[in-house]
């Protein structure tokens, strides 16, 4: 058993676009309420309106999406985000204009979706570790933004650095009023895809980091869990993990 506090809590109401912190969250069925809710869609004819994402356009993480403040600090969003242009302009969802905004900075004609669940391993939660991100900067030598893993929940607790790799199904995390699980398909340790070697915002690669990802741990930080027990979860608040013998 291993113990600790909420570091941090992340949302990312559009796929692929920077997202925001946020010092409440409802997690529940969704995941985290809130999280890649929207999306861009690709409408090149050979793409099949899939959504468009950082694999295919490191330049989405030059826009930013976050969703307005609501008055009575509820960690329920209260409607469509705000995305925000490079160049810090703030375009409301529901403008008819954005998606031909969108298009002009991405070159690539789209439309936008609006739908829960929209991660790419289901309606799922990624927490992340502090020891392991202090470990993995270590290994590199160098910083490493915690960005570039897109959490949802970041944990400072006693467990070693990259224990997560061995959190396998059965394993529990309480945060707060949550209950967090790994259970179920597309659940356990995260295997990376190449958008960590991007940095936040886009514009530079570090191959390097991947590849040492992939030679040292397998490619995997942090760990996909499925919420068992809604709950709203502050940062600061307690944090224990119950993991289960790895086999």
């Amino acid at each position: 058993m291993y113990r600790g506090t909420v570091d941090g809590l992340y949302r990312w109401p559009v796929k692929s676009l920077r997202g925001e912190r946020v010092a409440a969250a409802l997690l529940d069925h969704r995941g985290l309420a809130g999280d890649r809710a929207y999306a861009l869609i690709d409408e090149r004819p050979a793409h099949a309106g899939r959504r468009l994402t950082v694999r295919q356009s490191p330049g989405m993480l030059a826009w930013e999406a976050a969703y307005p403040a609501t008055c009575d600090g509820s960690p329920e969003p209260p409607g469509p985000p705000v995305l925000y242009s490079p160049g810090g302009v703030p375009w409301a969802w529901d403008d008819p204009e954005l998606p031909a905004e969108l298009t002009g900075s991405y070159g690539v004609p789209l439309s936008l979706r609006a739908a829960d669940g929209q991660q790419d391993r289901g309606p799922t939660v990624l927490v992340t570790f502090e020891a392991s991100l202090r470990g993995l900067e270590e290994e590199m030598g160098a910083e490493v933004e915690l960005d570039r893993f897109r959490p949802n929940v970041h944990l400072v607790t006693d467990a070693p650095a990259f224990a997560e790799e061995s959190f396998t199904e059965g394993t529990v995390i309480s945060v707060g009023g949550a209950v967090l699980e790994v259970t179920g398909d597309h659940t356990g340790p995260c295997i990376r895809c190449a958008v960590p070697s991007w940095d936040p915002q886009g514009r530079e690669r570090w191959p390097e980091l991947q590849k040492h990802l992939i030679t040292a741990h397998e490619n995997k930080f942090g760990v996909i869990m499925r919420v068992t027990d809604p709950g709203t979860v502050r940062v600061g608040a307690a944090a224990e993990v119950r993991r289960q013998p790895h086999r």
